[in-house]
């Protein structure tokens, strides 16, 4: 968690948690897995056919646990009489063998499922080491497909094959994920001048699944009941099918690109590709190209330089966030590349929330009545209308407090903190404690179903990060409650941008 002086002490997960959590991240996976898979073996060179039906999607879930389990049951069996160092030898050999097999069919399965995993993979540190590293490659590299299937879908969708439209043209993707991958290509644009770029195609048929699979909300509504005991999942069953059936349409997240581009537009250090109109389609995203620093890079820098950037990506979330009234809701490595000082280009607006004035009004009272002036019946009376809380819930006011306060434990006090993969475990630990005397009477409105991905996503990245700073100050500036002076260096360069851009304040 972030830690200082005056911050809350949240000791780390123990062993057998950690554990809990691991396996709980793969059956959430393989529970999921009827929700959304891409079925069969799909090579990079061979092609491939999505199957849109769901027993054939469930069919592949259930080799891979099959699978699984089978390596599980002759590593035991090998281990009966086995010395203490070869049973040890047996185990790492497993998680590697166990690693490789998830990696490949989750990476094949694309979609919803695939998302979970490539979250798995830098979220829980509950996992064996081999499984999070396996599942971390899934940010931006998965099995892409075939070069003729994403040939096809550009001549679909833009009228003409890659060759013809584009000066050059890379077949081989430079990332592949969850719906679609990334090719590099050269444009000569309407005035002759020719633009490197960056071509996002849809995997073929991907949309006929994810939307037929999130017809089956039971399932989804079932294992949100399990994670909170007093939870009606309608609201966030919707609002998750709203989320990403949105995100399959590449026209609107072209719409969401171009608002973030826009606002940020001439920012010292922060980056949003623009929109190339002529070449995008609902199935084809065209931008231009960015280039720096992958995540694995930046966790190779100096800690100054990774301090800048954890730095960066939180002004850009709460300034989006309270500013512009809009989240982009899909935080995790594969979105960001990086430049020494700080600077961030953000990609992927797929999956962006937009908050109606009501709904950041109620963010605002929360940090208001908890962090700003400290008022646990005022801030106890906020979470209850805003359904967070039941409101007959019979538990102590300051302990419900404490309980929700948590996720701001980073800025109660002015000072220096320093992130950690601890915070973030704490967090994901409360979230889904469903024996919590506290959980038990919590639910999760619609307005916070996609916010949870900064309480999850954003502090867990920071604390891979071990970013320190003091983010109370920089918070402050952000609030518009508060609006604060420049607190650092990145501060300064901000408010003399801010101050040529009236509009975005």
């Amino acid at each position: 968690m972030p830690q200082g002086s005056e911050t809350p002490n949240l000791a780390p997960p123990s062993k057998e948690w950690t554990r809990i959590l691991g396996i709980g991240c793969l059956a959430t996976v393989a529970a999921v897995g009827g929700w959304i898979a891409w079925p069969r073996r799909h090579s990079a060179h061979a092609g491939g056919v999505l199957r849109r039906n769901r027993a054939g999607r469930n069919a592949e879930v259930a080799r891979l646990g099959a699978k699984v389990g089978t390596t599980y049951a002759t590593t035991a069996a090998r281990k009966v009489f086995a010395t203490a160092e070869r049973r040890e030898e047996l185990d790492r050999s497993r998680e590697m063998r166990n690693a490789e097999d998830i990696a490949n069919s989750l990476g094949q399965m694309k979609g919803a499922l695939m998302k979970i995993a490539q979250m798995a993979g830098y979220l829980d540190d509950g996992l064996p080491e081999p499984v999070r590293l396996a599942l971390s490659q899934l940010q931006s590299q998965a099995p892409p497909m075939a070069p003729e299937l994403a040939a096809s879908v550009i001549e679909q969708e833009l009228g003409a094959h890659p060759d013809e439209i584009f000066v050059t043209w890379d077949p081989v993707p430079i990332a592949a994920a969850s719906i679609g991958q990334v090719h590099r290509a050269v444009w000569k644009d309407p005035s002759g001048a020719e633009r490197a770029v960056a071509v996002k195609v849809q995997y073929p048929g991907v949309d006929q699944a994810i939307r037929a699979d999130l017809d089956n909300t039971e399932l989804v509504g079932s294992m949100f009941r399990a994670m909170f005991k007093g939870l009606d999942p309608k609201p966030m069953v919707a609002e998750i099918r709203a989320r990403i059936g949105e995100e399959l349409d590449y026209e609107r997240e072209a719409k969401n690109q171009r608002l973030f581009a826009d606002n940020y537009r001439d920012h010292p250090f922060i980056h949003v590709p623009d929109v190339i109109d002529q070449l995008s389609t609902a199935r084809v995203l065209t931008t231009d190209l960015a280039t720096g620093s992958t995540w694995a890079e930046l966790l190779t820098w100096d800690q100054s330089e990774r301090d800048l950037a954890a730095e960066t990506i939180f002004r850009f979330v709460f300034r989006s966030l309270y500013r512009f009234q809009a989240f982009n809701g899909d935080p995790h490595p594969g979105n960001y590349l990086f430049e020494k000082g700080g600077r961030v280009t953000f990609l992927d607006f797929g999956l962006v929330k937009y908050f109606s004035d009501d709904e950041l009004d109620v963010f605002k009272q929360m940090i208001t009545s908890a962090v700003l002036r400290p008022d646990w019946d005022r801030f106890r009376s906020v979470i209850e209308e805003a359904g967070l809380l039941r409101k007959d819930a019979p538990i102590d006011t300051q302990q419900a407090g404490e309980y929700f306060s948590h996720f701001y434990s980073f800025v109660q006090s002015d000072g220096i903190v320093t992130w950690s993969s601890d915070y973030a475990s704490a967090t994901v630990r409360q979230t889904f404690d469903r024996d919590s005397p506290i959980a038990q009477y919590a639910s999760v409105p619609t307005s916070f179903v996609i916010i949870q991905r900064i309480n999850l996503g954003l502090y867990a990245l920071l604390g891979q990060l071990n970013a320190s700073g003091n983010y109370r100050r920089i918070a402050e500036e952000l609030w518009p409650m508060t609006s604060g002076p420049p607190s650092t260096p990145l501060g300064e360069i901000e408010a003399a941008w801010l101050a040529t851009h009236h509009r975005h304040e």
